[in-house]
């Protein structure tokens, strides 16, 4: 944040709309990030050590601080999220602050020549919008510890799965977004609980992992992609050695 403070305020916009893309959509994908982290770093020292229920009530508490959060910001969250730009002008060009535009109190000391009136209310949005995911995450993970029946280690299945976490949630998901068991009756919870078993792994917070996939850059079904070209080359090997293959 420092290096593209001293980036910003030593370069000169081409145009308004420069400036305002900035502001509205550049700068607050780097702040977002640091808001995010301190959260969590807050929240997770700050989390209590006692019981699952101890710990659900404490994440719920803070879940509602977000939500107080979008209520208290609701018009300027709709008028974000919505596209609108007809008051980009006033929100996201420096020195066009309007008192009467329910500004933050952090702005009078912010650097004027790197904020503008909204651009911090912006990162807040994506930061606790983030937040929510992450929290959720760890709620259901208490919720799924609660719900498991831990399976003795000699009764458990010999085959353990030796691939990445990432990849099998990546499965997980595949599978039960295509309602291939329980005719899609079964949820990602429950379907999560039995993959644990049957394959002797913890996956942890599978549902904040999940949403890293969704937004990873790139190609964001990698592991499904290299069964498609693994089985894919198999068959072509088949074709070309069938008693290999038998």
């Amino acid at each position: 944040m420092e290096q593209l403070r001293k980036d910003v305020t030593a370069y000169e916009f081409a145009s308004q709309e420069e400036e305002i893309n900035f502001f509205k959509e550049v700068k607050p994908r780097f702040y977002s990030k640091l808001i995010y982290f301190l959260r969590i770093y807050r929240i997770e020292t700050r989390r209590p050590t006692g019981s699952n229920e101890t710990q659900q009530k404490y994440l719920r508490k803070e879940l509602r601080r977000l939500t107080s959060f979008f209520e208290e910001h609701l018009n300027f969250y709709q008028y974000y999220r919505s596209g609108a730009t007809y008051l980009d002008e006033k929100y996201f060009v420096r020195g066009h602050q309007d008192i009467y535009l329910t500004l933050d109190t952090y702005h009078f000391d912010a650097d004027p020549k790197f904020s503008t009136s909204h651009d911090f209310r912006v990162a807040k949005i994506h930061a606790h919008e983030l937040l929510r995911i992450y929290l959720i995450g760890a709620l259901e993970d208490l919720e799924r510890k609660d719900d498991i029946v831990r399976v003795p280690v000699g009764a458990r299945q010999p085959i353990a799965w030796t691939g990445s976490k990432t990849a099998l949630i990546e499965l997980l998901y595949a599978l039960q977004s295509t309602g291939v068991f329980n005719n899609g009756a079964a949820d990602i919870k429950l379907l999560a609980t039995y993959f644990e078993q049957m394959f002797s792994i913890d996956l942890g917070n599978y549902y904040r992992i999940f949403q890293e996939i969704r937004i990873r850059k790139g190609n964001r079904t990698a592991f499904l992609k290299s069964l498609v070209d693994r089985l894919t080359q198999r068959m072509d090997d088949s074709d070309e050695h069938p008693k290999q293959y038998l």
